[in-house]
């Protein structure tokens, strides 16, 4: 296959953007019957940070075109095919439209710009839009030198499938196409969605103790790789940026739940870990019979839920504020926490994804391959 270099903004056209102050959010909203997603720089979520119902004079992409969001800061690329919410980051985000862009080739060409920017940029050397537009990327193209959308189309859609046949074979193999709720699990989950479980709210530093990790900072692990994670504050990968060896008095203990003091990324880490940051808080269950992976993964959830409308980048958290919060957790019937009830409802969870897995893959199996 014949490829050439292009411009992005060959490619591509730039698009006018509305941004808009998170501060902002609670006087923008109307009383519509329509929401559309809040687009930020995360990279959770294909970089939904919500969903709102705001005036439409925010409004991006009204006619839900193929779109595709770069930002900045993080080199994160999304594509959607909605009208959106764009927040506030000084024109950070590059909004690119394409008469010819459609779901197939748009992620061909995200996959080419990204192998680019993520070597060409960095968070002090941003992919601002000047830049980008001055970027290339290589194309597949015709007999014609004219990009190929067509090979474009057709090698993601033999991805699609090949990466389902494997999928399909591991789900059999490892047991988890076998999704089906069991009467416990469906009368548990009918409890829980009508609001029959019973919830106690707890002050936290009663069920955990908290402390603050230590801080390793970046540069000074850059070049010793091991097999330890090294976690920071950040959304993706359960937070861990990369594996280290690094002086074993600075490690914090695994099977433990880490908050990110800066932004509250709150994670389960099951393995020991180093954190780059000493405002980062670990969490260690006083209850033994607690310490499981699915009922710390409840509680990282229950945790988010708490502490989210707390805590703003400019009023994180700390050890000495987390002293005063509470988190709400299931008891049983003598107000203890009850540890499996949490696990069953990670099970019925865990088994529901899976079956949104499993339905789509069949959905992709069964659909003809269009022809182009």
């Amino acid at each position: 296959m014949k490829t050439k270099q292009f411009k992005i903004s060959e490619v591509l056209q730039w698009q006018p953007q509305k941004e808009i102050d998170p501060l902002k959010i609670n006087e923008l909203t109307v009383d519509a019957n329509y929401s559309y997603p809040f687009y930020g720089q995360a990279t959770l979520n294909n970089g939904i940070i919500s969903f709102e119902t705001l005036t439409p004079k925010v409004l991006n992409n009204t006619d839900g075109k193929p779109t595709i969001l770069i930002h900045s800061n993080n080199q994160n690329i999304v594509y959607l095919e909605t009208p959106f919410y764009l927040k506030d980051g000084h024109g950070a985000t590059s909004v690119l439209q394409s008469e010819k862009l459609n779901e197939k080739n748009a992620l061909y060409i995200i996959t080419c710009i990204k192998k680019v920017i993520t070597k060409k940029f960095a968070y002090n050397d941003k992919a601002t839009k000047i830049a980008l537009k001055n970027t290339y990327i290589e194309l597949p193209i015709t007999d014609n030198e004219e990009i190929y959308y067509q090979y474009m189309e057709e090698r993601i859609r033999e991805l699609e499938e090949e990466r389902i046949r494997e999928l399909s074979a591991y789900l059999t193999a490892s047991g988890l196409n076998n999704y089906r709720l069991t009467i416990t699990e469906k009368n548990l989950l009918t409890n829980f969605i009508s609001g029959n479980i019973t919830f106690h709210s707890f002050k936290i530093t009663d069920i955990f103790t908290v402390k603050n990790t230590h801080s390793i900072l970046k540069n000074e692990v850059v070049l010793n790789s091991g097999s330890s994670p090294y976690v920071t504050a950040s959304e993706g990968k359960n937070s861990i940026l990369s594996y280290i060896s690094y002086n074993k008095e600075l490690i914090e203990e695994g099977n433990s739940i880490m908050i990110g003091g800066k932004t509250l990324v709150i994670t389960y880490q099951p393995n020991d870990y180093y954190s780059n940051d000493s405002h980062n808080l670990a969490l260690y269950i006083h209850d033994k019979r607690g310490r499981t992976e699915k009922a710390q993964l409840f509680m990282v959830t229950a945790l988010y839920k708490s502490l989210k409308p707390l805590y703003t980048w400019g009023d994180s958290i700390s050890k000495k504020k987390i002293q005063n919060d509470y988190v709400s957790l299931p008891v049983d019937y003598n107000n203890n926490l009850d540890f499996n009830t949490m696990e069953q409802l990670i099970t019925i969870q865990e088994k529901l994804a899976i079956k949104s897995i499993v339905k789509w893959k069949d959905k992709i199996i069964n659909t003809p391959k269009k022809c182009i």
